[in-house]
């Protein structure tokens, strides 16, 4: 992103400033917004206002100029938190479009924007003594006021922001003599279709433009309502509805696997003597089972921060379906993430650590590092992440740079509210009873037999199934986040993320029911690795997002940057695969081992009577398989 005012552009009377008020979220999203030249008298329609001619272009400045048209740069304007959008109609469709292009090229010649023609809606204000309203973010302000008679002057809300780019040749030497704002002395007819100011060298360039205002029926609640409006709702529909059906396709494979496990039921004595006798199976890993994982801490620790990934995830987009933070707002988004994140520190710190000791057996020796761990670990990921972006931003001059002191504000915002937090939380999960085995594990390790496919292409294969519930909505937020689309179907969002959780559930207990039969016991890190395998494929979408929907998108900082955001992305509404690895991973670790502790427990008393001894094992298989296979979101 770089500045408007950096290309050979009209500058504002009063120079150039910053809005007064920025969100910490306007800032971390590189929104930063500046006062422009154009001008509006309320209610008053103007045609033909000079703006400005610039001094004959530099042989660098055409060039900028033509590479940023080449990068289809856009500008975005706002009128009363409105921003301007742009209606294109065409015979059959009609196209809506935020903001509008700095140039076009036609047949290798590129021609400048240099007209606009600006619509305010505006809807009568029914109450009296007031003559303005000004909305500021998504609140009115209401001004009373009177005419120099006394009488009330009408009055209005501006209830839309319309704008129509045109390229338009002007006669440089009739407009040498002109004033900003001054009447411009030949026709102009604002034609979209047509262009004709092209960029040359030694040549200046001439802006106008033009206002209308224009009653409309739309009420001050709903001006944002043509702005939310989403196309391809019925295209969400069918995404759920084809997960659905993903999801009764797994809970088919969970119910055969439970009728295999029970059909055997004979009422031969003997013969379920016989099948008591022969373990095979997950009956053989029952003692290595709750064996400790490899670097137990590590798992502790990313499955705390999973924790709180989900959590903000979860939350933020239940608020935004309720409508409990506005989309009307700039970066409202970004800090109500960031605040809940901040927030459910006590909770990654409580499920990381109450893990680590039942891992440990009861033993909470360790608990605040696994807590200091749990505080520092996807934060540094992020803030390492977020520096290298920063410096590729400040070397290309950038206006998404996030200044110095914002950095410093997020590292008080990580010392003084999630650190102590975390540690919170870990102090709480030490005090809390940790989850107890209910069998002892074995003093010697049992060999696991060698699988036909590696344990890596099984993980890898898990995540094909959850894709499919995310593809469909994965472009409506890529086109958000890289084409300045707004995305508004937050409640389709919280669908397709319950849809996301289930399906990641049932596929891990595929998977895991399928490592046990074949008496493989290390199922900690599998089953974690095993939903997770998803981000891969996020991944893998945003690049084939980049090669086929941002051609445009050149160079290899541009590109850097792209796929640094997109890892970043992934899991936090912009941000990386690992956190998304542990945001669909972390719940069914969790379930799973609840799981295993509350089935298990029945196992002997199933398995007491004689008479149903076949059937309690062959129930216990299945609750076993399934206890463990749900560990892992």
């Amino acid at each position: 992103m770089k500045p408007y005012y950096s290309l050979p552009f009209c500058m504002p009377q009063e120079g150039v400033n910053d809005s007064a008020m920025n969100l910490l979220g306007e800032l971390l999203m590189g929104d930063k917004i500046k006062n422009y030249p154009y001008r509006f008298k309320m209610y008053t329609n103007e045609t033909k206002i000079f703006l400005c001619q610039t001094k004959p272009l530099l042989g660098d400045e055409v060039k900028l100029l033509k590479k940023r048209i080449d990068e289809m740069y856009q500008v975005n304007l706002i009128l009363d938190n409105l921003p301007a959008t742009w209606y294109i109609r065409r015979e059959g469709f009609s196209l809506r479009w935020t903001g509008y292009p700095v140039g076009i090229k036609v047949q290798d010649v590129y021609y400048v924007i240099n007209h606009l023609k600006f619509t305010v809606l505006v809807h009568k204000y029914e109450e009296t003594n007031v003559a303005r309203v000004i909305g500021t973010g998504d609140r009115a302000e209401v001004i009373p006021t009177v005419g120099k008679s006394g009488s009330e002057k009408p009055k209005y809300m501006i209830v839309g922001f319309e704008v129509v780019p045109c390229s338009i040749q002007h006669n440089a030497e009739s407009l040498q003599n002109l004033k900003m704002y001054g009447a411009s002395p030949s026709v102009i007819k604002c034609d979209p279709n047509t262009v004709a100011m092209a960029i040359k060298e030694n040549e200046p360039l001439a802006f106008t433009y033009e206002f209308s205002f224009v009653e409309s029926d739309i009420k001050w609640p709903s001006r944002w309502d043509a702005y939310l409006k989403m196309e391809g709702v019925k295209v969400l529909w069918f995404s759920i509805l084809n997960s659905l059906m993903v999801i009764t396709f797994l809970a088919g494979i969970i119910v055969v696997i439970f009728l295999r496990t029970v059909r055997y039921e004979e009422p031969n004595t003997e013969a379920q003597a016989q099948m008591n006798k022969e373990l095979s199976g997950w009956k053989l890993v029952v003692g290595d089972v709750f064996r400790p994982p490899n670097n137990p801490s590590l798992l502790c620790v990313m499955v705390g921060d999973g924790v709180q990934i989900l959590g903000m995830a979860v939350v933020t987009t239940l608020f935004a379906a309720l409508g409990f933070l506005s989309l009307t707002s700039q970066g409202t988004l970004v800090t109500g993430m960031l605040s809940f994140y901040l927030i459910l520190g006590i909770a990654a710190g409580f499920v990381a650590v109450r893990l680590w000791k039942t891992i440990s057996c009861g033993d909470h020796k360790g608990w605040v590092s696994v807590s200091l761990w749990v505080a520092c670990f996807f934060p540094g990921i992020g803030f390492l992440i977020l520096t290298t972006l920063n410096f590729l931003l400040w070397n290309s001059h950038s206006t998404g740079a996030i200044p110095f002191s914002l950095f410093v504000t997020l590292i008080l915002l990580w010392f003084c509210i999630s650190l102590p937090l975390t540690l919170f939380g870990g102090y709480l999960g030490a005090r809390a009873p940790h989850i107890q085995y209910p069998v002892r594990t074995n003093q010697v390790l049992l060999e696991i037999p060698a699988l036909r496919y590696p344990s890596w292409l099984q993980v890898l294969w898990a995540g094909i199934l959850p894709i499919g519930t995310l593809f469909t909505e994965l472009f409506f937020i890529m086109s958000s986040i890289w084409l300045g689309r707004v995305y508004s179907v937050f409640g389709f969002l919280f669908i397709v993320l319950t849809l996301l959780v289930v399906v990641c559930a049932e596929v891990s207990i595929v998977l895991t029911y399928r490592h046990l039969y074949m008496e493989d016991w290390n199922w900690w890190w599998k089953s974690f690795f095993a939903s997770g395998s998803v981000a891969i494929f996020v991944f893998l979408y945003s690049i084939n997002y980049l090669v086929f929907d941002l051609k445009s998108l050149s160079g290899v900082v541009p590109v850097t940057l792209y796929l640094l955001y997109s890892l970043f992305m992934c899991a936090c509404n912009r941000h990386s695969w690992v956190p998304f690895f542990i945001l669909v991973c972390a719940v069914l670790v969790l379930f799973c081992e609840a799981g295993l502790k509350n089935f298990l427990q029945h196992k002997d008393r199933l398995c007491e009577n004689k008479q149903h001894s076949a059937i309690g094992e062959m129930v216990t298989d299945f609750i076993y398989s399934r206890s463990t296979n749900v560990s892992f979101l």
